[in-house]
């Protein structure tokens, strides 16, 4: 009988800090590529996003006289408090793009995770499908942890901020956990992710830390570099992942190793 994830959770080792560091370089090397196209497919999913939020908003200014003649300034208050409703529905439409979005890239982070398994463990794998985490009930499901990852981060920024640091740890653990499990509820990916964090958040804290800055490295290189990096940050909780929860159809074979 397989173990459940929060007996695994439970009975895991401690991550090594410093191995899963190493060994996330050597992996980016194999998977940077594909961590470039996963990156591109979100940028030109996003467009549309910030064209429908960005577009309205100058439509509305220049529709309210903000940017005719000095004179017209006098004017500008009394034409805000006619667009009261309209702004109402423009800063809803504004949450439910921006949720559409983040759940587009939570789903397409997932399947970046799924590439790395296949990667990391050399089974084969196709390029595309970077959509297919929003397929069938799993739109819903990332859609609600979108949405709970969101009232956990402005829940725990309420709170003088210090909370956030806390919970930046499980939420980054939200997508890797999903992306591995897709029968877990959104409660049970939630905890599972709490639960998780709770027991390595030194650990897990250092890696995010630092692979964030490195995957601000590409800056340097005339800021497109950025989008080479910029998935490295997912490498390490793929490992702590690995180290910890692990899969249960783990095949003995490491890439990494073989090219040694």
């Amino acid at each position: 009988m397989q173990k459940d994830i929060f007996q695994k959770i439970e009975e895991a080792k401690k991550p090594d800090f410093g191995d899963i560091l190493s060994r996330s370089f050597e992996f980016f090397k194999l998977v940077w590529k594909e961590g470039l196209k996963h990156v591109l497919v979100t940028i030109v999913v996003l467009i549309p996003a910030i064209l429908l939020i960005y577009v309205p908003y100058i439509i509305f200014f220049i529709s309210a006289g903000a940017f005719d003649s000095p004179g017209s300034y006098d004017n500008v208050e009394p034409d805000f408090v006619r667009y009261i409703p309209l702004l109402i529905l423009y800063f809803l439409l504004v949450f439910v793009i921006m949720f559409f979005a983040q759940t587009v890239a939570f789903a397409i982070t997932a399947h970046f995770y799924k590439v790395c398994k296949k990667v990391d463990t050399g089974e084969s794998f196709e390029t595309e499908g970077y959509f297919e985490y929003l397929k069938g009930g799993n739109f819903k499901k990332i859609f609600l942890l979108a949405l709970a990852s969101f009232g956990i981060a402005i829940g725990a920024a309420l709170l003088c901020y210090l909370p956030l640091f806390y919970v930046m740890v499980p939420l980054q653990l939200l997508v890797v956990i999903h992306a591995f499990n897709k029968d877990l509820s959104v409660s049970d990916i939630i905890k599972a992710g709490f639960k998780l964090g709770n027991r390595f958040w030194i650990i897990i804290f250092g890696l995010v830390m630092i692979s964030s800055i490195i995957a601000q490295v590409g800056i340097l290189l005339c800021f497109v570099g950025v989008f080479v990096t910029a998935y490295f940050v997912h490498i390490p909780i793929y490992f702590v992942y690995k180290d910890t929860i692990g899969f249960d159809d783990e095949i003995d074979l490491d890439p990494l190793l073989m090219s040694v």
